[in-house]
């Protein structure tokens, strides 16, 4: 079975957002178009405490995307984003979500973050979207969302990772930084992830 996997489609990263992608907002007909070609849609959700160590504003003297360390390892700090509860972390009312049957909630530890809908950038602790996917029998996925090249490349990477085949949908994703998508692509491709349209589904 195939399933779509919609990747942080929230507030925050659209258009007037804390960590705005540039014409996020025009992915989202794209994701509601392709809906009815999956027998599962599952979404993501980033969902940060406002302790989360991965914010500017809990470091002394940085300023977002200026880089700092978290659990071990190098960190992007970023503006104040998809806080739990608050506006910014909600999925978009423009996004079509009654075919969502489940939604995963990462970087709710503040110690790690979490770019991929699968596991924190750490992998010490699953989401559980690879065991509910495999449990309804979900041998191929497809992904759209935002950004693409954070939380859509992990996200991809990872479902590769478990086995999945991975298909990622070029017009339903946007990227923060060009030049960052083109080489997580080149690691994508690598480990044998499809680029594909929506018109090829």
């Amino acid at each position: 079975m195939k399933a779509l996997i919609l990747v942080d489609v929230q507030y925050d990263f659209l258009p007037g957002g804390a960590l705005a992608v540039p014409n996020g907002d025009q992915i989202i007909p794209v994701l509601n178009q392709i809906q009815e070609k999956f027998p599962l849609v599952v979404a993501t959700q980033d969902w940060h405490p406002s302790s989360h160590g991965s914010f500017a504003s809990n470091h002394d003297g940085k300023q977002p995307f200026d880089k700092g360390e978290l659990a071990g390892m190098e960190q992007i700090l970023w503006p104040d984003h998809c806080v739990q509860g608050q506006k910014g972390a909600e999925l978009s009312k423009a996004l079509n979500t009654l075919k969502v049957e489940a939604i995963f909630r990462k970087g709710t530890d503040p110690e790690i973050d979490s770019y991929s809908g699968f596991f924190d950038n750490g992998k010490k602790k699953s989401t559980g979207l690879a065991d509910y996917l495999k449990g309804r029998g979900v041998e191929e996925v497809y992904l759209g969302g935002l950004a693409a090249d954070f939380c859509v490349a992990f996200t991809a990477l990872d479902a590769i990772e478990q086995g999945f085949r991975l298909n990622l949908i070029e017009d339903a994703t946007r990227p923060i930084d060009e030049d960052g998508w083109e080489k997580m692509k080149s690691s994508i491709k690598e480990k044998g992830g499809k680029f594909i349209t929506s018109a090829n589904l």
